[in-house]
């Protein structure tokens, strides 16, 4: 499929009246946690597009481009608030943000399956594990409050056990610059950094509006400690991008993106009613896609083919269990850290770095981690922290459940 010279069925833009973009939600209870993800993948790809449609209109100084940025931006609000609806009123804060955590789970790992730059795949494999992390965290707040078993909500399809600590995700801001692609990768990783930068930002965005909604003290300073890593994952993964781009061959980058997810949502969605939305949104996406495409050649006399020479699909993006590769990683990499634009184990690192630096003024005292909290306030009522796992943690100093391991590749004496 090339969206290019695809016949979308959709001339131009088109326009939605209310009963169009308010769609009706799937059933939380029957509803496969993939379409979940799905839904919350696609509300941030639709957010990054709006979000970078109003930067480029604040930088451009001809109004008639910026009319027919106006158009093409309406468009992909109209699309972001049909997305957004699709999930249900009774679906609460908790249970969406464990599927946030598995979207960020089982999409990196895939991703990082596949990925052709050397680079790039260990930047996802990287912050994976912390997602990872992010999950087991969130769980065991479901159960401590609820007294719910969030493997239901996961399908029992992703794990839920500790990885690299939550504790050990803060690092400086200093280390979490990678350095930026030049142009000159597959197309399959430019989809990807462009993919994995709008879904951590949708989790940022996420936990930045509910952390105050939630409603006990544990759970908002869960979600302020957890937002705070989101914060570095977007820094992490957007410094992956281009920085040569032009805006409107950015314009053009951000359009077939959004053409590459809704066709392997299109593909790949098992519900029905959600299926149509995506197929409606994947026509309207490539008309805007060509849109861009005429854009950049009227205004830079560029074609398309100068930033992707085969607009054919790569390799279609298809979500499902990452167990074994999820696994690997973390006996791979589980006490590893940021230095600069590379990585390092914790054991390594200068004890003078900005890593332990930043983390005596952050975590300077530990029993007011709010992730560390939450995991101790649990083994106090259970006995144990909640798990699923389909065999022992492969870290050793991970396995026992009546205590939380806060030094792991956080503290150098713990390697």
């Amino acid at each position: 499929m090339n969206p290019f010279t695809f016949d979308t069925p959709i001339s131009g833009q088109k326009y939605y009246d209310w009963k169009c973009i308010y769609p009706v939600p799937y059933d939380k209870k029957t509803t496969s946690p993939y379409t979940k993800a799905r839904v919350i993948l696609m509300n941030g790809c639709e957010t990054e597009n709006v979000f970078f449609l109003h930067q480029f209109n604040r930088n451009c100084p001809d109004n008639n481009l910026r009319r027919e940025l106006a158009k093409i931006r309406r468009m992909e609000q109209q699309q972001q608030k049909k997305v957004q609806c699709l999930k249900p009123i009774d679906e609460n804060i908790l249970e969406e943000t464990i599927i946030y955590e598995l979207l960020a789970v089982d999409l990196t790992a895939r991703m990082a399956k596949c990925e052709p730059d050397s680079y790039v795949k260990q930047a996802l494999d990287f912050a994976l594990l912390e997602d990872f992390d992010h999950l087991y965290r969130y769980s065991n707040l479901m159960k401590l409050e609820y007294n719910q078993s969030a493997e239901y909500l996961v399908g029992r399809y992703t794990e839920i056990m500790p990885a690299r600590p939550t504790i050990a995700h803060h690092r400086c801001p200093t280390d979490t610059i990678r350095r930026f692609n030049d142009g000159n990768v597959a197309t399959i990783t430019k989809l990807h950094c462009n993919i994995i930068t709008a879904a951590e930002q949708q989790t940022m965005n996420f936990y930045m509006n509910v952390c105050n909604l939630y409603p006990s003290d544990l759970g908002r300073r869960l979600y302020q400690e957890i937002g705070m890593v989101e914060e570095d994952h977007v820094t992490h993964y957007g410094s992956l991008l281009n920085t040569n781009l032009t805006y409107l061959e950015n314009l053009v980058m951000h359009m077939y993106t959004s053409c590459y997810l809704y066709y392997s949502c299109l593909q790949d969605e098992t519900n029905p009613q959600v299926k149509c939305v995506w197929k409606d949104c994947y026509y309207q996406e490539v008309a805007n896609l060509q849109k861009a495409a005429k854009l950049l050649e009227e205004y830079e006399c560029k074609k398309w083919t100068d930033l992707i020479p085969d607009g054919t699909f790569p390799e279609l993006l298809v979500l499902g269990p990452n167990v074994e590769y999820v696994r690997e990683v973390l006996k791979n990499a589980v006490t590893w850290t940021a230095l600069k634009e590379d990585y390092c184990p914790v054991n390594l690192m200068p004890l003078d770095s900005d890593f332990f630096q930043y983390q005596s003024i952050v975590n300077n005292d530990v029993d007011c981690n709010p992730s560390h909290n939450t995991i101790c306030k649990t083994i106090g009522k259970f006995g144990t922290d909640y798990r699923y796992e389909k065999a022992p943690n492969p870290i050793p100093e991970l396995q026992q459940r009546n205590v939380d391991n806060y030094t792991l590749g956080r503290v150098p004496c713990d390697e």
